[in-house]
């Protein structure tokens, strides 16, 4: 295929007009193909990559079920999506095995006109009572590093993200063991600075939704965000205009640099669908007006797409266009280890791109693995 005309986001992260070939599955280099898709007017990024999803279009990553995945690929490539994250929720320890179980049988058999799930992000359990948010109080344990090993071999070794809260009981020595088999999160937490450096110090790199279910940031007590300020590789930030203030995500960008900012959606089934009453991780949410809440006023996810969240960063937020790209495409894909395969346009990488409106940031095309899908 041959995409021509677009204003291509490159690998150095500049915008520019040009080209795109792909061959098979890969972008390649200029060739002779027959089918040809005239991008003019339009924005011809890297797939976007969510590596914080709960669910989306009315099922549930706990859900646990081929339709279930299956609907929520399908749902991610059609607003630009090409690869994420299955994120759990807190559950017992039973339905837990259960759900990456059915991930792991879902990647090893993908939809191929769908998204596709690189891995699980265990989200949940190990997270503070203190600070859980949407979390099921019953379903929080603490750091269990068998468990950890028993759910990793149940999905042969697919969880990519581990996300603990440091106070926990055994939580650095769980993370020091852990970092050396993924990427450990630090997560729903009421960590001071100090603590929260000594994770970092120990393993844990990344930070679940900034700001968001963790101690506050002060002049005197910089807490985990601080640390993280100081210490961590990465960041998520959820840019759907509820979870963080406009202001605190433009301090996020100037703090962290456009280099370890991901967005993330942290969606969950309502995203797509109309105000209602839904579930999530086993507790009724009702969505009204874009907003995911417990019954007590606790925000709960949220129901809009990655995205729309890129979109309200840059045309709502003022967050440069370059830096949101790279924060949904390139930065996740680090975090991932998958650098070298997607989150970038560059000859060999996988032919995984979304193609949006110059001007509205609307998704007029996706292509999957060289195969152009609408």
């Amino acid at each position: 295929m041959q995409i021509k005309n677009g204003l291509v986001f490159c690998e150095d992260f500049a915008l520019r007009e040009g080209d795109v070939y792909t061959e098979l599955d890969r972008i390649s280099e200029p060739n002779s193909q027959a089918e040809v898709l005239d991008a003019d007017g339009c924005i011809v990024a890297p797939g976007f990559i969510d590596i914080h999803i709960h669910g989306a279009n009315g099922t549930d990553f706990c859900d646990s079920t081929r339709d279930a995945h299956a609907n929520i690929a399908r749902y991610l490539a059609s607003v630009g999506v090409t690869s994420y994250l299955g994120t759990t929720m807190a559950m017992k320890k039973p339905v837990l095995l259960e759900m990456v179980r059915s991930a792991n049988e879902f990647m090893d058999n993908p939809v191929e006109d769908g998204a596709i799930m690189r891995g699980i992000n265990l989200e949940g359990p190990f997270a503070s009572l203190e600070k859980k948010g949407a979390m099921d109080p019953n379903n929080l344990i603490d750091p269990d590093y068998d468990f950890f090993l028993e759910l990793n071999e149940a999905c042969n070794g697919r969880i990519r993200l581990n996300d603990v809260a440091p106070e926990k009981p055994g939580a650095l020595d769980f993370i020091a063991r852990t970092s050396e088999i993924c990427v450990v999160s630090l997560h729903h937490s009421n960590a001071d600075y100090d603590l929260a450096k000594e994770a970092f110090l120990r393993g844990a790199s990344h930070v679940t939704h900034l700001y968001n279910a963790m101690s506050s940031f002060s002049h005197r007590a910089p807490g985990l965000i601080g640390a993280a300020a100081d210490y961590a590789s990465s960041v998520e930030l959820i840019c759907d205009g509820h979870h963080v203030h406009p202001a605190a995500i433009r301090v996020a960008f100037s703090i962290f640099g456009e280099d370890r900012v991901c967005l993330i959606s942290d969606a969950m089934m309502a995203c797509g669908m109309a105000d209602g009453v839904y579930v999530l991780g086993g507790q009724r949410v009702t969505v009204k007006d874009g907003l995911v809440t417990l019954d007590d006023g606790t925000i709960a996810g949220s129901a809009t797409p990655l995205m729309e969240s890129f979109r309200r960063a840059v045309v709502n937020f003022g967050i440069p266009l370059e830096s949101a790209l790279r924060a949904a495409s390139a930065n996740p894909a680090r975090v991932l280890g998958m650098q070298d395969e997607i989150g970038s346009i560059a000859v060999g990488k996988r032919a995984d791109l979304t193609l949006l409106d110059a001007e509205t940031f609307e998704v007029r095309h996706v292509v999957l693995g060289g195969k152009l899908l609408f």
